[in-house]
């Protein structure tokens, strides 16, 4: 396992918010987040991929908007009354870029320890193993840690 992709604090924890996507639990580094969106009007961008497919306009500010049900193979979700949509701001090509994540539902801001981190399993799994960093037990649940950068890059890889 990698532990240098993941910014384990002096005590090999991690904070992060947690949310639903489908029936999954995914988290976002905490540090990564800037805001938390009920749903807006998306624009849908012509001629855009599926992944990153629309924009909103907040506080005067156009963001991306990324379905990441999309990059894990999850089919599209309805929006409900707990969707939200969770800003992050990601270095992209030495670029500080804003992308907002469609969410089922937030769930919380929580600790991680690196001793409940899991190695990805090289099979029997059903998302491409280079966007997620790592899983992790928390309760009686897994979480997973996506790994935006890699989904992203390859977003922009495929959009060039």
């Amino acid at each position: 396992m990698d532990n240098e992709l993941i910014p384990w604090n002096d005590q090999g924890q991690l904070e992060v918010l947690t949310f639903h996507l489908d029936q999954d639990i995914f988290a976002i580094e905490a540090g990564l987040v800037c805001e938390i969106l009920d749903l807006l009007t998306e624009t849908a961008v012509p001629g855009s991929r599926d992944l990153v497919g629309s924009v909103v306009n907040f506080r005067g500010k156009v963001i991306p908007i990324a379905d990441l049900r999309l990059a894990f193979g999850l089919p599209r979700g309805e929006a409900t009354i707990d969707a939200r949509i969770v800003v992050i701001e990601l270095d992209l090509d030495g670029e500080p870029v804003l992308i907002g994540l469609k969410t089922d539902k937030v769930l919380e801001v929580t600790t991680l320890g690196q001793e409940t981190r899991e190695p990805t399993p090289a099979v029997g799994m059903r998302w491409r193993r280079d966007f997620i960093r790592s899983l992790f037990r928390h309760g009686d649940s897994v979480v997973v840690l996506p790994n935006v950068e890699a989904i992203f890059a390859r977003a922009e890889a495929a959009a060039a």
